[in-house]
């Protein structure tokens, strides 16, 4: 059951982290949880764990990480996009 409760979590994170960057994330379900799951990481390593915890997620440095890694992503995929087109 925490595994399942780690993914519903994942997703949720990722999809809030969408929103406020107001980016779709490639992958639609999955992507969400991947960029919850390692935008987690991410703001664990950075920030450290603090805030509320639901499902094993520090939800404040999870969500900051989700937003940071879609950031990177975004930025790379339109480096990637944009040199293809010339």
């Amino acid at each position: 059951m925490s595994f399942l409760w780690m993914l519903i979590v994942g997703g949720i994170i990722g999809w809030l982290a969408g929103l406020i960057m107001g980016r779709d994330i490639p992958g639609g379900v999955i992507g969400n949880i991947i960029a919850g799951i390692l935008g987690s990481w991410l703001g664990g390593l950075i920030m450290g764990s603090f805030g509320p915890e639901i499902g094993g997620f520090y939800v404040l440095p999870s969500l900051i990480g989700a937003v940071l890694l879609i950031f990177i992503v975004s930025l790379i995929l339109r480096s990637v996009g944009g040199r293809s087109r010339s």
